[in-house]
């Protein structure tokens, strides 16, 4: 029997003498975040599937695994072999997940039960509604996990840092402050902050306790009486102390957080986000009555960049656009010449980004997929999966770095030599698409939703889509992957604001041919204001050619060619000054204008 089957197994026994017919699993840690560290990779260690989003259940006598159009492959893949049945969200074949479950209730009976640690209190109390009208009971705290799983991952363990207000251009005092006038606009006095991310920003501190993301497994508690940084001991070293001792900010054992929330006075009112709180703590305060539900303002604070953090980001990816040029000439001047493979240029582009200036780590695992492994849109390549590169077709490569100054994203699809009509094609319509973002031009008040189509009108008119969204934020030596706007087909009620950064990111993946997705930063500005109102667009930070040997012209408008030459000016002025001859000159010739 397989360590998955094994696992499955030992679950059922624990659901049997708990009465529970149905077991949810997210992939959540208790500050739901996006990336959890390896303690709460729970739906991964159970299913084998390890892509950054998906859901699993467990019934009496069924498994199965639901996940997102970027993972389709990987989780065919993954799932292979198991008891699992992979269903691919979106598709009109693949039945609702709520739905699902109510049958498989209704077949073998007893309680729906979950972790509500790893689940929000809006998606738990979504739950409890569905199901009470059904006369279902709901388990809120079951967690076999723990006395199954082995050698299950301590908590990470790794130092805190201050973040220096020469990075973050906003002290903690200020930031502080903007918070609690935020909160009293709620009738409040308090802010509880639990996504990782948020307590980050909002203590000027980051951490290393999830790969690629620079934060800290913390709760934290900003009010008028108290401030409280609920963290273990031992990743506080001296100078931090120093720093949070200054600040007049408490710091509290990490499970502390339960406890203290449960003795707070009756005059403290908490603002709490019920999308980004685990529905155990916001319980806590339920009970006690001392709760309000709003939007944590520490996540719009922190998506609009200030002045200190646009100029960071500026630089950054003039450090990240001398790497890619770097690393784009050596595959240039290597490919067909000396073994190139997926995972040798990973190990590549690393040494590359780790050579520039405040570089501190990577923003995401490298994506490397050559030919047909681009289709697979979150691939990672693996010493079984590694393919070697030829002097032909394309690799797709996203890639970021950490710096301490800005977080950086970005997508090429490389020509390695000769390309078919159809990879040209599908090439220039994507970038097409990415240009009709990057020219936008939008009035107050727009969503990315509202923008997500016109990347895709190039391709739609040829009966080819992407599954993905088109854009997402971008944090600030924080998460790659960052609220609350987005460009994307599911509809956000968060509007697009002067200071956001976002990714431009179209794509096409034919399944056994390749994949293409270009995609650049962006910075959202104010353009023009009249009788009319204010209108934004997308200022184009990212500093890097985009390869016109794939690029069919003809295909091209004379405004999509001016943008494309305009752009590649830019980088060539801006970059040049940083390179060896050799580079120099190879960016020369990338970025030649092209004409009809």
């Amino acid at each position: 029997m397989s360590k998955i089957a094994d696992n499955i197994k030992q679950i059922r026994v624990l659901m049997e003498n708990d009465g529970i017919g149905v077991y949810i699993i997210p992939n959540c840690d208790p500050h739901l975040s996006e990336y959890p560290p390896e303690r709460w990779r729970v739906r991964s260690w159970i299913s084998g599937f390890t892509g950054s989003t998906g859901i699993a259940v467990i019934t009496s006598n069924k498994a199965a695994l639901w996940s997102d159009s970027r993972y389709f492959l990987q989780g065919e893949k993954e799932l292979k072999g198991s008891e699992f049945i992979f269903f691919k969200e979106g598709l009109p074949e693949t039945p609702a997940f709520y739905e699902w479950i109510q049958e498989e209730i209704a077949n073998c009976g007893g309680a729906l039960a979950i972790d509500d640690e790893a689940f929000s209190y809006l998606e738990t109390e979504k739950i409890e509604k569905l199901f009470a009208k059904k006369g279902i009971k709901i388990v809120l705290d079951f967690n076999p996990i723990d006395k199954i799983w082995i050698n299950r991952p301590e908590i990470p363990s790794e130092k805190i840092f201050e973040y220096e207000i020469k990075y973050a251009g906003e002290s903690y005092q200020e930031k502080r402050k903007r918070l609690l006038d935020a909160a009293a606009k709620h009738d409040c006095n308090a802010i509880l902050l639990t996504a990782m991310d948020d307590v980050a920003w909002a203590f000027n501190i980051r951490g290393a306790d999830v790969p690629f993301n620079p934060v800290a497994v913390a709760y934290g508690y900003i009010g008028k009486r108290d401030n409280i940084i609920f963290i273990e001991q031992e990743k506080i070293d001296k100078n931090t102390y120093k720093y949070l001792t200054a600040c007049k900010i408490r710091v509290m054992p990490y499970c502390f957080i339960y406890d203290y929330l449960s003795h707070l006075p009756s005059e403290e009112r908490v603002l709490t986000d019920p999308i980004r709180t685990n529905s155990r703590l916001v319980g806590i305060l339920k009970n006690k009555g001392n709760y309000i539900l709003g939007q944590s303002p520490a996540m719009l604070m922190k998506s609009i960049k200030n002045n200190t953090e646009i100029e960071g980001t500026h630089k950054a990816v003039v450090r990240d656009g001398v790497a890619m040029v770097n690393f784009l000439y050596w595959i240039d001047s290597s490919i067909g010449k000396i073994p190139l493979d997926e995972l040798s240029v990973s190990r590549k582009l690393h040494e590359m980004r780790a050579n520039q200036p405040l570089f501190v780590g990577d923003s995401f695992a490298t994506i490397a997929g050559y030919g047909p492994h681009g289709a697979i849109v979150h691939y990672t390549a693996d010493r079984e999966s590694n393919a070697t590169l030829k002097p032909e077709g394309l690799l797709l490569l996203d890639s970021g770095g950490q710096y301490l100054d800005g977080t950086t994203d970005i997508t090429r699809t490389i020509p390695l030599g000769r390309l078919t009509t159809e990879e040209i094609h599908n090439f220039t319509l994507v970038l097409k698409g990415h240009i009709t973002i990057a020219t936008a031009q939008f009035p107050e008040g727009t969503r990315g939703s509202q923008l997500d189509a016109l990347a895709r009108m190039p391709l739609w008119k040829e009966g080819l889509t992407y599954l993905h969204g088109t854009g997402h934020g971008i944090g600030h030596f924080l998460n790659v992957h960052e609220g609350p706007q987005n460009i994307s087909l599911k509809e956000s009620m968060a509007t697009l604001k002067p200071g956001m950064t976002t990714s431009n990111e179209p794509g096409i993946y034919l399944t056994g041919r390749h994949g293409i997705r270009t995609e650049n930063m962006t910075l959202v500005e104010e353009r023009i204001e009249n009788e009319f109102g204010k209108f934004y667009g997308f200022q184009t930070l990212t500093l890097c050619p985009i390869d016109t040997r794939a690029v069919d012209n003809e295909l091209l408008s004379p405004s999509e060619i001016q943008w494309l030459n305009d752009y590649h000016i830019r980088v060539y002025n801006t970059l040049v000054q940083y390179l060896g001859t050799e580079q120099a000159e190879w960016l020369k010739i990338r970025c030649s204008p092209i004409g009809k």
